[in-house]
């Protein structure tokens, strides 16, 4: 049955009490942040270094001078009249600039079928940035097996190990496309989602050490081949810098609040946040991830863009990039990237558009699945509830 609309508003209504009591409380938080960012911004760099001397992963330590950024916020100063302007503005920063995205998309295994097996694609989007509009998007999929999903803890979902393959593929592709294209400071690579793999924390060993080690190659290949590379977060819940503040003003603890919250009221589009080093500690009790990363471990940079009218994002790149000076280039690409895709990175936009597996795509899939069983001569089995509502949908 369809949802009642008059239920959902008096099930709100009965809980009205506690939303505001939380609005309010985060309300009262997020000011004392935002009055002890404006007191730290007036300190000198030093003074705030030497603050952090005995400070054990303080979420952030400051690379670029902080004396010079009230609020810790860089003015970008891009201002047009037109969208035309803009875009004239990106032709400047993007022409013959490459830019790399991978995205993936994959088909679960199914109770519905007797054998486990399972699909990824990963699809990726390559622009020159030329005049003609040359490009390059292609996918490459793998079929998962049985042993392909046998996991070593017996407690690891099969899903999660479908995503495991994915990642692999989407890191390896960009990989292959840095190799291709060493010393080339003129391209840069999308990662979509974190360099910094917090969220494995709370996974068993075995998946822990598999997305440390993905992302550790990640980070290798682009210092090796010189090849500069971004993580960019849309909806960023990290607390690096909220973390940092609570050690310098012992502030009290604010698990709610994140760093784009209390930073973009100040920003206007294309305003950046200094460079920090990510420096986080683990969350919920668990052991920090960096702590994983052996000699990537300080490797991670990070600022805060603000690319539309909501919070900032949050930029990840290898601190060499930083080092090499190539920061404010980089972040002039993406700029660029966004601008074109209305708020959101054009190139990653693209890559996701390439990989995905739509409905149809996937009863072709099963399809096919079944009629190479049969052919095979392998005992595959498909659920009557699968065969009504999947394989016959497309006849």
């Amino acid at each position: 049955m369809p949802l009642k609309p008059s239920e959902i508003l008096q099930a709100l209504d009965q809980k009205q009490t506690e939303f505001q009591d939380f609005h309010q409380t985060t309300l009262k938080v997020l000011e004392k942040y935002r009055k002890a960012l404006s007191k730290v911004a007036q300190q000198p760099d030093a003074e705030i270094t030497k603050a952090l001397i005995d400070h054990h992963n303080p979420g952030g330590r400051p690379l670029e001078a902080l004396g010079d950024s009230p609020n810790w916020i860089i003015p970008s100063k891009l201002k047009w009249s037109s969208r035309e302007q803009s875009l004239e503005w990106v032709r400047e920063r993007l022409m013959g600039i490459t830019t790399f995205a991978v995205d993936g998309s994959q088909v679960y295994p199914s109770k519905d079928i007797s054998i486990p097996i399972g699909m990824v694609q990963v699809g990726w989007f390559e622009n020159p940035h030329l005049p003609l509009g040359s490009y390059d998007k292609d996918v490459r999929l793998e079929v998962l097996s049985p042993e392909d999903l046998k996991p070593q803890d017996r407690s690891t979902p099969m899903d999660r190990l479908v995503n495991m393959h994915r990642f692999r593929m989407e890191i390896q592709r960009m990989i292959e496309f840095m190799e291709s294209h060493t010393n080339r400071s003129d391209c840069l690579v999308f990662l979509d989602g974190s360099l910094v793999a917090t969220f494995a924390e709370k996974f068993d060993a075995e998946c822990r050490r598999f997305y440390v080690q993905q992302l550790v190659e990640l980070l290798q290949a682009s210092e090796k081949f010189r090849v500069p590379l971004v993580a960019y977060i849309d909806t960023s819940r990290a607390r690096d810098l909220v973390q940092l503040l609570h050690c310098l003003k012992r502030l009290p603890e604010a698990p709610s609040l994140n760093d784009a919250a209390f930073l973009g009221v100040n920003m206007d589009w294309g305003d950046r946040t200094p460079i920090f080093k990510c420096d986080r500690k683990g969350e919920n009790s668990h052991q920090g991830i960096l702590q994983d990363y052996g000699d990537q471990a300080d490797s991670i940079a990070f600022t805060y863009l603000k690319t539309h009218e909501g919070p900032p994002a949050r930029i990840e790149m290898p601190i060499w990039i930083y080092e090499a000076g190539l920061h404010s280039t980089v972040l002039d690409f993406v700029r660029g990237e966004v601008i074109i895709g209305g708020g959101y990175p054009y190139v990653i936009e693209t890559a996701d558009r390439v990989a995905v597996l739509q409905a149809e795509d996937r009863q072709i899939f099963f399809r096919l699945l079944q009629e190479w069983a049969e052919k095979e001569e392998i005992n595959l089995r498909f659920s009557r509830k699968m065969i009504s509502k999947v394989l016959r949908r497309g006849n």
